[in-house]
């Protein structure tokens, strides 16, 4: 796949250099904001069940499967749904990104939506999401299955840096 530098918008490179300082401080304002009662989440898991971890996959194994083959990273400008493990995302565009969780009893959930940084009250009140599951069936490969198995995955806390993606260090998206 070739890759192609992205020329941003005027109204691009404004959010772009908003969004710079907002990296730094989110989960402060995601916290205190949610505790404040100034926005919600609601409990549960996002829509759009795609399938199961399969048998002997790993999650290290499939967040460098990810990361390697596709170009996800850790999506940290993100709600955190109930049992989540993961929450990755592969940018589309400045605007449009795949988001993908996997849960601790191996379930996987992926939707494709605005970025947040690119529109996000549209982000925010998930206007236009989007299942996409032929898109998320080629990205996971042979790490999905259909049927449920028994599985108890613990969160990485050992998330590389370089998989951290944010519309600041990502100006290149694979065509």
């Amino acid at each position: 796949m070739e890759s192609e530098k992205v020329k941003l918008t005027r109204g691009q490179i404004i959010k772009r250099d908003v969004w710079r300082h907002l990296y730094r401080i989110f989960p402060w304002l995601q916290s205190h904001f949610l505790k404040w009662h100034l926005i919600w989440h609601e409990k549960g898991r996002q829509p759009y069940h795609l399938g199961w971890l399969a048998p002997r996959k790993t999650l290290k194994e499939l967040e460098n499967h990810l990361h390697n083959e596709w170009g996800f990273g850790n999506h940290f400008v993100a709600w955190s749904d109930n049992g989540q493990v993961l929450s990755w995302r592969k940018l589309e565009s400045f605007d449009k990104q795949y988001h993908l969780r996997v849960f601790k009893d191996g379930e996987i959930r992926g939707h494709y939506e605005e970025t947040p940084e690119g529109e996000p009250i549209a982000h925010f009140i998930e206007i236009g999401e989007e299942p996409k599951l032929e898109e998320f069936y080629k990205f996971l490969g042979h790490y999905v299955v259909r049927k449920k198995y028994i599985i108890h995955l613990r969160p990485d806390i050992t998330v590389a840096p370089d998989s951290e993606l944010t519309i600041d260090n990502e100006n290149k998206w694979k065509k």
